[in-house]
């Protein structure tokens, strides 16, 4: 179901201006727009030269948010490229006062333009999209085309937490880690009735889990060379 564009768009993304990085492109090619590099600069961002981790595909930002508060000694990128969502997601974190965390509305697919290679200490893919459709298996953000730019992106033994409802992406996501050489860990195939401890709920999270569906979590890591 398509989201109903938010009233105001535009004056509610100029007030959360602070909050939104200038990872803006005009080119609709992926793989020509990343050849153009434009590297952000995490310590003139945030002032600090903190670890940096990222949240691809952020929604309304209730994880990131909590998150950030949980751990100011880090610094946090969350990436959604839905404007109407961002919005939402940048306005929470500005009346939390939170000042760790930025928001780029950008789909994955460009992290490598503006992301320098080896920079980010971990990445958070939660309740991503599943594409049932086989033929949108491409777009699935464990899919092989994006376990490579995360390999690209991430410091030595960074890892990529994973948090989903759905148990057929979810068994999608370990043969695609696992085809690509990452190993898995931590392993949970009902979270909230495991003895996992420090789990930060989001929003699709408190519906489905209201629900009775289980929960769905695994940590990916690179063996080191």
């Amino acid at each position: 179901m398509r989201m109903r564009k938010k009233k105001n768009l535009g004056p509610r993304l100029e007030a959360v201006a602070d909050y939104l990085l200038d990872t803006v492109t005009d080119d609709p090619n992926a793989l020509t727009a990343i050849q153009q590099k434009e590297y952000l600069d995490y310590e003139a961002i945030f002032g600090n030269d903190h670890p940096v981790y990222l949240e691809i595909g952020c929604g309304k930002g209730q994880f990131i948010a909590e998150l950030a508060a949980r751990h100011p000694e880090y610094n946090y990128i969350a990436v959604e490229k839905v404007s109407d969502v961002i919005v939402m997601a940048a306005e929470r974190a500005k009346r939390d006062g939170l000042t760790n965390v930025k928001f780029a509305p950008i789909g994955a697919e460009y992290l490598q333009k503006f992301l320098p290679d080896h920079s980010i200490a971990g990445i958070y893919l939660n309740f991503s999209c599943p594409y049932p459709k086989g033929s949108y298996k491409n777009h699935r953000l464990t899919n092989g085309r994006f376990l490579a730019i995360y390999r690209d992106l991430l410091k030595a033994g960074a890892e990529v937490h994973q948090k989903t409802d759905n148990m057929h992406f979810f068994e999608y996501s370990i043969e695609e880690f696992s085809k690509a050489g990452w190993q898995l860990k931590n392993i949970s195939l009902d979270l909230h009735h495991s003895d996992f401890e420090g789990n930060i709920v989001t929003e699709y999270e408190q519906r489905f889990a209201s629900q009775g569906c289980p929960i769905y979590r695994l940590e990916a890591f690179l063996p080191e060379s």
